[in-house]
């Protein structure tokens, strides 16, 4: 799965995955992270979710990646900002106030390009990828954003029922793939609701994942008996 599935995807508004609102599971559990006002947050495959204008609504600095220059587009559009819009190597970067969009290949964005990041919000990135992708993308995102705590929503539920994306990612895979840089805490599960439950039944479930590295924790790993 590459880029040009997911063009092909936004070309036929194939994204079932886009919500109207903010993802439930984000608005009870963000806390979770205990970040202070202008802290940084990155969202890889962004796409033009609205979770991003909730972060930005709490007052943080909001990172994305995305390979779809029309999501982008949309996104400064639906909150009125003009951006600045530059080369940053293989990337083009969008970015205005506290909200920069990196428009290209996930694997191309450097831990430089991304800079200090202070938590991740993986909404649809992980379950977006084939499991032959998914410990690349693993050490990637720890290699870049410096293994920052996360919040990760997944799914579990049987891959005979339906193709992915989204893919079913259950918790004891997600901990393996994460298992050098993270511990792994269940916050909150549910039955799968909206288009995909059309096609299987299941769990959606958001994880806190803390690393293991003392001096990144930030308070996380004792707040949550990790």
């Amino acid at each position: 799965m590459d880029e040009s599935f997911w063009q092909a995807r936004w070309r036929k508004n194939k994204i079932a995955f886009h919500e109207p609102q903010a993802h439930e599971f984000l608005r009870e559990h963000f806390t979770a992270l205990d970040l202070s006002k202008g802290a940084t947050v990155f969202v890889p495959l962004c796409g033009k979710t609205l979770d991003i204008d909730w972060l930005l609504a709490k007052c943080l600095h909001v990172i994305g990646i995305e390979f779809n220059q029309s999501a982008i587009e949309e996104v400064f559009r639906r909150l009125n900002l003009t951006p600045k819009i530059s080369q940053h190597g293989k990337l083009i970067k969008y970015e205005a106030g506290e909200l920069a969009l990196f428009q290209g290949d996930f694997f191309e964005l450097s831990a430089d390009q991304l800079g200090k990041v202070h938590a991740i919000y993986d909404r649809a990135a992980l379950v977006a990828l084939p499991e032959e992708t998914r410990q690349r993308y693993a050490q990637h995102l720890a290699d870049i954003a410096g293994a920052a705590p996360q919040l990760v929503i997944s799914y579990s539920y049987d891959q005979t029922q339906t193709e992915g994306p989204p893919f079913s990612v259950p918790t004891p895979v997600l901990r393996k793939l994460y298992l050098d840089h993270y511990s792994c805490l269940s916050l909150d599960r549910r039955q799968i609701e909206g288009p995909l439950a059309t096609r299987c039944s299941g769990e959606e479930s958001i994880l806190l994942l803390v690393p293991r590295q003392p001096n990144l924790a930030n308070g996380i790993r004792d707040k949550f008996r990790v």
